[in-house]
């Protein structure tokens, strides 16, 4: 793909939240370091799927792409425009085409709003419709959706879980998005929903032509929906490749970790197969194990890895990899 097709690049994205001590006068005394200089960058009507486990960054990562979190430092191209650089009207102006969904469709819904005025809200903010014209606009997405117009004048407790979510997509659509940020969108829901919830983002995405970032921890989810994969450990990618490539051929121990865990419906493969325990914890983000982040929990590991922080190299072509000893480990 031609640089052409890009519509977000990532450079050396930062985030890191502050820790303040004292009551009256509080003075910083560490960090939490929430994205520590990741670069990546998701074409036009691509999904790319970000993975690693619970407070590895993953959510910071897509709130700070979104200038929901204002980054530390780097930079976030949406379109070759510098979203850091932009404040006020200009941001609010980019924001119509930059949408997320939650992660908890409990949490994320007004319950003292009905479905309609949580749907159009966005229509109200951004002053693109007004009276009738908004009415309209909500029944076309919750038909778009999957639910009945008629729904409009419910409020939030009276829908299951995957009903939410649902309006949830519709929310984000409403202002004809080119980018959706989906914020673990499905783990807080039934598996028997979740990929009802699945299909109806691919469909949309043929149909409008949406790009995705598909943020989650479940990996074989995360392989049907996405065309790229990018894995997370402690604030750093450490692996990104095209989905297949990345799940038949991982190169980082961390990788190959987590894939190690994923069940295989095959109980003749699942028997042959050798499953990688990791040892130890997550070290604290707000004191990161120097040179590599993984060296800790490695058991490849040498002494280069606690030195030298390893290259962000492509192995393979469009498979990149941070590790000292990829392509040599058994």
């Amino acid at each position: 793909m031609t640089n052409d097709n890009v519509l977000l690049r990532v450079e050396d994205l930062v985030k890191h939240f502050p820790i303040n001590q004292g009551i009256i006068i509080q003075r910083q005394v560490g960090a939490v370091h929430a994205v520590d200089g990741i670069s990546f960058d998701i074409h036009r009507s691509e999904t790319l799927g970000l993975v690693g486990e619970s407070g590895c960054g993953k959510s910071t990562t897509g709130r700070t792409i979104l200038q929901l979190y204002r980054p530390t430092s780097g930079h976030v191209y949406f379109d070759e425009i510098d979203l850091v650089n932009l404040k006020g009207n200009d941001l609010r102006k980019m924001r119509r085409r930059m949408q997320m969904i939650f992660q908890d469709p409990y949490a994320s819904l007004n319950p003292r709003m009905t479905v309609g005025e949580i749907i159009g809200e966005p229509l109200v903010v951004h002053t693109i419709s007004h009276g009738k014209a908004i009415e309209r606009r909500v029944a076309e997405l919750l038909e778009l959706v999957g639910l009945n117009p008629a729904f409009a004048n419910r409020y939030p407790h009276e829908f299951s879980g995957g009903q939410r979510q649902r309006i949830g997509v519709a929310r984000a659509l409403a202002l004809q998005p080119d980018l959706i940020v989906c914020d673990e969108p499905i783990s807080a829901l039934d598996v028997s929903i979740q990929a009802q919830v699945v299909n109806l983002l691919e469909d949309l995405q043929k149909q409008f032509g949406l790009t995705y970032l598909f943020i989650a921890h479940d990996l074989s989810m995360v392989r049907h929906i996405s065309n790229r994969v990018a894995v997370m450990y402690l604030g750093i990618i450490v692996e990104l490749a095209e989905q297949n490539e990345l799940y038949d051929n991982p190169y980082h121990p961390y990788t190959q970790a987590l894939l190690s865990a994923v069940p295989i419906p095959d109980p003749s493969v699942e028997d042959r197969r050798r499953r990688i325990i990791l040892e130890g914890d997550v070290p604290s983000p707000v004191n990161p194990p120097s040179g590599c982040r993984f060296r800790t929990r490695c058991k490849f590991a040498k002494e280069i890895c606690s030195v030298e922080k390893p290259e962000w190299r492509e192995i393979q072509p469009d498979h990149f990899v941070a590790c000292h000893f990829a392509g040599e480990l058994g």
